[in-house]
């Protein structure tokens, strides 16, 4: 069939070879081509959510490996979300890219690897075992290297090799705790309920202490506190690498792999067993609170922008370790609504870079005059992160926080307030100061930025209102059956 995720994988590889054979000067081909990867992959990924919707699965093993390891893909709900999700920010992403990158240099490279990077984004969402979500989680972080240094600065190359340190490191620990819980449970098929339950009476603390290890390898991709400081470096990065870094891929995929082992390898009766859930939801909610707190300290705006995603990425987590239905709709929700969120917080902020060299927040006084469009786009997205109605954020924050009754956890509900209030000072100040300071710009002449860049950034903020208003026709269907498959 060719919904096959194979396909979904396949063509983006394709795609990035096509790219890499033309010429640096041959701009136009190479847009349209990248653009059209990036459609034609949304379009073999789109046929698998009413796919799910409907009960139907579909498997492929492209290799099978002696001890029963193998390389396979299946179709399944919270893999479905993900794939959507990254496939069709990837449009916007590389149609705002043409524009961003018009004067950059290596545009070549660029857009190869950018290409290349769907592709193991799409394995890691279709992955239907541990061993081949490790191989993707892997080739991911190798295929984006080149971008993150992609200024060839010595900050770019010294902000490269951290990230790829850490890379490394977190998939060691994957690895780890990959095939020691091979040895001690045999499958590492992701299933719903969890593959771990009939190995714990025998290997309780092993297992217990192999939790930790791979929440620690999937918690850097998540920039997990402490795990974090290689995101907040990566920001050195062209803008359309960071909205792919925090918005659609990277840290993406940390959360997704958390999500991974959590449900799908240990199971909600395992966790509750070995009461892990506990200790992380205290590590995760120090990591929110702290990196809100330094979100507030930060004076250049993608810096604020980096540590804001280190807090909400743990509502995700944090949302996970409730170990309750409406605790998970939230989590899952957010993979989503902070994606469509924070991508337009980024476009927002390479525009207002391009247009006016503005990278500081102290620069950004009066900018409402000169982008007030731009500013709107911006303004909605951060009052969503607050988790104001009707934008999407707000549907997160609602489940989550109905979650942590649903638990018996308001501690945790407590601690998801807290960070709404701390986002509100650290988004609330730029808003106000753009609109309501005094600066030396003037009103704009024609379009705020290029086409390539405005549009993507216009429609996806209709979006973030859309995915609010129904969230009961959109995200909700089937992050609900997701959930209703691991709560069974």
């Amino acid at each position: 069939m060719f919904i096959s995720p194979f396909y979904a994988i396949l063509v983006p590889i394709l795609g990035g070879g096509l790219i890499a054979l033309l010429k640096e000067e041959q701009d136009g081909p190479r847009n349209a081509l990248a653009v059209f990867i990036s459609i034609l992959t949304f379009s073999i990924v789109a046929p698998t959510l009413p796919l799910v919707l409907t009960g139907e699965q579909l498997a492929f093993t492209a290799v099978r490996i002696s001890g029963g390891l193998s390389i396979a893909f299946r179709v399944e709900p919270l893999g479905v979300i993900f794939a959507i999700l990254a496939s069709m920010l990837w449009i916007f992403s590389v149609i705002y890219a043409t524009g961003y990158m018009s004067h950059e240099h290596h545009r070549r490279r660029f857009f190869t690897f950018y290409i290349l990077a769907l592709s193991a984004t799409m394995g890691v969402a279709f992955s239907a075992n541990l061993f081949t979500l490790y191989i993707f989680y892997e080739y991911l972080a190798l295929i984006t290297y080149p971008l993150v240094i992609h200024e060839q600065s010595a900050e770019a190359y010294s902000a490269g090799t951290k990230y790829i340190i850490y890379c490394f490191a977190s998939g060691a620990l994957v690895f780890l705790a990959l095939f020691t819980l091979a040895g001690i449970g045999g499958s590492l098929t992701f299933s719903p309920t969890g593959v771990l339950a009939s190995a714990v009476a025998d290997n309780r603390l092993l297992i217990s202490v192999m939790f930790f290890v791979a929440i620690a390898g999937f918690g850097v991709k998540a920039a997990l506190m402490p795990l974090h400081s290689w995101l907040p470096s990566a920001m050195v990065a062209p803008t359309p690498v960071s909205a792919l870094l925090h918005a659609v891929a990277i840290v993406k995929t940390g959360v997704f792999g958390i999500l991974r082992i959590m449900f799908y390898i240990y199971g909600v009766d395992t966790l509750r067993e070995l009461g892990v859930a506990n200790i992380l939801a205290i590590i995760v909610s120090l990591s929110i609170i702290v990196a809100s707190v330094l979100a507030i300290k930060q004076t250049k705006l993608k810096s604020r922008l980096a540590y804001s995603t280190i807090g909400q990425l743990g509502y995700i987590t944090l949302g996970a370790t409730m170990l309750s239905p409406y605790g998970l709709i939230g989590g899952i929700s957010h993979i989503v609504n902070h994606a469509l969120l924070k991508i337009v917080l980024f476009f927002c902020a390479g525009a207002i870079i391009t247009q006016t060299g503005a990278t500081h927040l102290n620069q950004m006084a009066g900018i409402g005059r000169r982008m007030p469009y731009t500013m709107f786009f911006f303004s909605l997205a951060s009052i969503g992160l607050i988790g104001v109605l009707p934008l999407t954020g707000y549907i997160s924050k609602f489940y989550l926080l109905s979650g942590s009754l649903q638990a018996g956890k308001p501690i945790l509900g407590f601690v998801l307030l807290t960070s709404a209030v701390l986002n509100s000072i650290y988004y609330l100040p730029i808003i106000i100061s753009a609109y309501f300071t005094e600066g030396s710009y003037d009103k704009p002449n024609g379009l705020e930025s290029p086409p390539s860049m405005f549009f993507p950034t216009a429609v996806l903020t209709v979006f973030c209102v859309l995915f609010g208003v129904f969230a009961h026709y959109t995200t909700l269907p089937i992050v609900n059956l997701v959930v209703t498959n691991i709560f069974q």
